[in-house]
C-alpha cells in the first residue's frame, strides 16, 4: 500500500481523492474546526493540529511516498495583498520545505512530493515565488514540473488550479508520462511564460508532465442543487428584487434571457465590486447560466458567498448556495458529515481541493511512478 503525509490536511479532501490503496502516516492542519470534522470521517490516528512551523522531522513517522501540501493561498490570490511567499498565510509554504529538506538529511525523503495552490502562484512578486519554490525544490534533489487542472473537468465547478509535482531524482520516471514540451490541456500561457523565468538549473531539470484526457463530464451544475436545501432559505422576493437590482445591464440582459427559455434555468451570482461609468466602486451582483458554479471562495479570502438563481418563465427566485451543494462541487460524497454552521462548512469546502482532481493525479502520475519504482526494486533484487 502506497504511504503519504498530509499538511495543511482541512477535512481531507486529498486524502479522499487518493483513495482506498493509499495508507495516511501523518495529517497536519493548524485550525482545529477542520479537525474536528477531519477526525469525524477520517479518525483520529494520523491527524495531528498544531501551527506546522511547531513541527520537526521526528513527528512525521516512517517514510512516506508522496507528502502533498495544500498550503494558504490567501497571499497568492487576487484578492490577497500581493506578499506572496513572504506573507503570514502564504509564507507557511517554507515550514514546510523545511520539514522535507529535514526528511531529506535523514534519508527519508518522499519520492514525490505534490504541492497545490491558486494560478496566481505562477505570477506572484512578478514570478519570483514560482521561482523561488521550484529552485528550492531542485537544491534539495528533486526534478519538478507543473500543470494547471480546472475542476470543470470533472465537476460543474470553474476551479483551475496550479499543482508542482516533484520527483526525488533516483526515481525511474515511466516515460509515458513524459512530454518533449507543453501541452495546451495542462500548461497555460501563464505557466508557460513561468517557466521561460526558471534558473537554468531548474530548466535543466524541468518534467512536462501528460495525463490522459479524463472523460466528457457528464454531471451538471442543476444537478447538484437542492429543491429543499438545509442551512439556508429563499430570499423574500424583495431581497431577490434588491439583487437584481444591483446588477448591470448586461447581466439583466441574461435573466431576461432565462425567462424566455422553455425549461426552468438555474444560475450562480457572485456580488463584486467594479467601477461603475463614473468610475466609482460600486457592489454588482454578477450571473452566470452555462451550467456551471463560479470558483468557491472562503469570505476569509477576500470574496462573497455564492448565490443560487432560479428562473422559471417570470418567476426568479434566489438564495445562497447551501452547504451541501458546496461540498457536491468538490466532489465530496453526501456521507460526508459537514460543520452544522454554515460559514464553518463554506470555508472547509471553500478551502479545499477537488477530490476527482486528485484521483485523476493519483491514476496518472503518481501510482504509475510508485509502480514502476516497485517494479524495478523486485528486477534489482
Amino acid at each position: 500500500m502506497n504511504k503519504f503525509y498530509e499538511f495543511f490536511a482541512g477535512g481531507g479532501m486529498a486524502r479522499m481523492g487518493l483513495g482506498p490503496d493509499w495508507n495516511c502516516l501523518f495529517a497536519n492542519d493548524f485550525d482545529h474546526k477542520k479537525s474536528r470534522i477531519y477526525s469525524q470521517f477520517w479518525g483520529r490516528g494520523a491527524l495531528f493540529t498544531n501551527d506546522i512551523r511547531h513541527l520537526k522531522a521526528c513527528d512525521l513517522p516512517g517514510q512516506s511516498d508522496l507528502a502533498w501540501a495544500s498550503f494558504h493561498c490567501q497571499d497568492l490570490s487576487l484578492a490577497g495583498g500581493g506578499a506572496g511567499l513572504k506573507g503570514d498565510r502564504s509564507g507557511m509554504f517554507w515550514p514546510f520545505w523545511e520539514l522535507m529538506e529535514a526528511l531529506n538529511v535523514e534519508s527519508r525523503a518522499p519520492k514525490i512530493i505534490s504541492i497545490e495552490n491558486v494560478c496566481g502562484t505562477l505570477t506572484s512578486r512578478g514570478g519570483k515565488d514560482f521561482a523561488d519554490m521550484c529552485l528550492a525544490i531542485n537544491r534539495a534533489g528533486y526534478r519538478c514540473g507543473a500543470v494547471i487542472i480546472d475542476a470543470a473537468l470533472f465537476l460543474p465547478q470553474s476551479r483551475p488550479r496550479l499543482f508542482i509535482i516533484a520527483v526525488r531524482k533516483d526515481v525511474g520516471l515511466p516515460p509515458h508520462m513524459i512530454s518533449s514540451g507543453p501541452s495546451p490541456l495542462w500548461h497555460t500561457n501563464a505557466l508557460r511564460k513561468a517557466h521561460g523565468e526558471l534558473a537554468p538549473r531548474v530548466k535543466k531539470n524541468w518534467i512536462w508532465w501528460t495525463m490522459a484526457t479524463p472523460p466528457i463530464r457528464n454531471t451538471r451544475f442543476e444537478d447538484i442543487i437542492e429543491d429543499r436545501p438545509a442551512g439556508v432559505h429563499w430570499h423574500s422576493s424583495d431581497e431577490t428584487r434588491q439583487l437584481l437590482a444591483m446588477m448591470s445591464a448586461a447581466n439583466i440582459a441574461k435573466v431576461e434571457k432565462a425567462k424566455k427559455a422553455a425549461d426552468r434555468i438555474i444560475g450562480t451570482i457572485y456580488k463584486r465590486t467594479r467601477p461603475d461609468e463614473t468610475g466609482c466602486k460600486v457592489q454588482r451582483a454578477e450571473v452566470r447560466f452555462d451550467n456551471m458554479a463560479g470558483c468557491l471562495r472562503t469570505p476569509g479570502g477576500g470574496s462573497s458567498r455564492q448565490l443560487i438563481i432560479v428562473v422559471n418563465g417570470k418567476s426568479v427566485k434566489s438564495r445562497l448556495i447551501s452547504s451541501r451543494e458546496t461540498a457536491r462541487l468538490m466532489g465530496l460524497p453526501d456521507e460526508y458529515e459537514l460543520p452544522s454552521n454554515y460559514n464553518e462548512a463554506y470555508h472547509l469546502t471553500g478551502d479545499g481541493v477537488a477530490v476527482p482532481v486528485v484521483r485523476h493525479l493519483a491514476e496518472h502520475i503518481f501510482e504509475p511512478i510508485l509502480l514502476s519504482q516497485s517494479s524495478h526494486l523486485r528486477s534489482a533484487a
